[in-house]
């Protein structure tokens, strides 16, 4: 027999809003393995580019602070020969400074967690309260922390050991070199053990990202109550739908009560739009637009005009031309005088005109057509 799920079981995927409230609270994707791999893959390569130019580098100023002649007796000058001498290393050591910023910068920035988050500063009890931190420790991501430093320690030590072994018979024979030479292939293998843990480091980085963004995911999953009340406070409850849609209906009804009581007709399209027109023969110069609406207004409008007993007419394409020409007040435009006259033609013989044919046809002016987005159509 199927085990039913339990309703407090986080089984729901995290939903957007549930990871943007839980990023602007300081929880976002992060590994600690990206950004030291960077950060040493970026200083790696500094050396291996660098090195030889700033070893030469150092011998000048060694060679010039050791150099001097009478005129520098005469005129010494500690402060400037120090600047002159900091000048010569000084821009290496700024590269080095920047690509290390720059790497830092660049951990959180690939994986989309580079900003400030002010929630993240605010004070919380259980960061300085001793139990909550020996649970942390001892809890499972504390176990998880301390089994990558464990294997961290044992890749970087076993890839030390290796460079080590491979180098002793090159490192013994040192001694019976120049000076010059065994520097250089002691810089040579410092470099390459350097660009060696860098990998390894990155190798560990890419294992370590995906696992952050599943542990991330777990973290952040929810409950089938917490989905179903998440949605609730973003769309709001049916009832609450249900309340604000009763309330714009009598808003609407209660701004077209009185223009209802005037009008002479009403075109539709059919359920989107609604515009009453009043026309009285002897009294109006052109029809008058009295009240106009879409959804909720257009609804009260049609309701309204069942109680007034106010002819309705479908004419999607004239409803439209005259919801997005004209205001409440208004009369309606020229070019449209001979459609609305049609329709009104039929109005005022509206007993002898359905015993007929019906409605007639209308023909909009072709600038005038609008989609139900008031979108000119072509």
């Amino acid at each position: 027999m199927a085990e039913t799920p339990d309703k407090d079981q986080q089984t729901e995927a995290p939903t957007p809003k549930r990871r943007r409230d839980a990023a602007q609270k300081g929880d976002v994707l992060q590994s600690r393995e990206l950004g030291t791999a960077l950060v040493v893959l970026v200083g790696a390569a500094w050396i291996a580019f660098m090195g030889p130019m700033v070893v030469s580098t150092m011998e000048t100023m060694l060679t010039d602070a050791l150099s001097f002649d009478a005129a520098d007796l005469r005129d010494f000058d500690p402060a400037t020969t120090a600047v002159r001498l900091i000048a010569i290393v000084i821009l290496p050591i700024i590269a080095l400074f920047a690509l290390t910023i720059f790497a830092a910068i660049g951990a959180p920035a690939m994986l989309g967690s580079l900003g400030f988050r002010a929630q993240a500063f605010g004070f919380k009890g259980s960061k300085i309260d001793p139990i909550a931190g020996v649970k942390r420790i001892f809890g499972k991501q504390g176990m998880i922390e301390l089994g990558k430093s464990i294997a961290k320690v044992i890749l970087l030590g076993g890839v030390g050991a290796w460079l080590l072994f491979g180098e002793t018979r090159s490192m013994i024979g040192l001694s019976a070199q120049e000076m010059r030479p065994a520097l250089a292939n002691v810089g040579n293998t410092f470099v390459v053990a350097m660009l060696v843990m860098s990998v390894a480091l990155a190798a560990i980085a890419m294992i370590d990202v995906p696992a952050q963004m599943y542990q991330r995911l777990q973290r952040l999953k929810m409950t089938k109550q917490e989905t179903k009340e998440e949605h609730k406070q973003t769309e709001g409850s049916p009832e609450l739908r249900a309340a604000l849609r009763q309330r714009q209906r009598e808003t609407a009804r209660n701004s077209a009560r009185k223009a209802m009581a005037e009008a002479t007709v009403v075109l539709t399209n059919p359920t989107h739009f609604a515009v009453a027109l009043r026309y009285r023969p002897g009294e109006d110069a052109a029809p008058i637009v009295l009240a106009k609406g879409r959804g909720a207004t257009a609804e009260a409008i049609r309701d309204l005009a069942g109680e007034h007993e106010v002819p309705m007419l479908s004419y999607p394409q004239l409803a439209r031309a005259l919801y997005y020409t004209s205001r409440p007040g208004q009369i309606i435009r020229e070019d449209l005088y001979m459609s609305v006259a049609t329709v009104l033609a039929f109005v005022f013989n509206l007993d002898a005109a359905l015993a007929a044919a019906g409605p007639p046809e209308v023909e909009v002016p072709q600038g005038l057509r609008f989609d139900s987005r008031g979108v000119p159509e072509a």
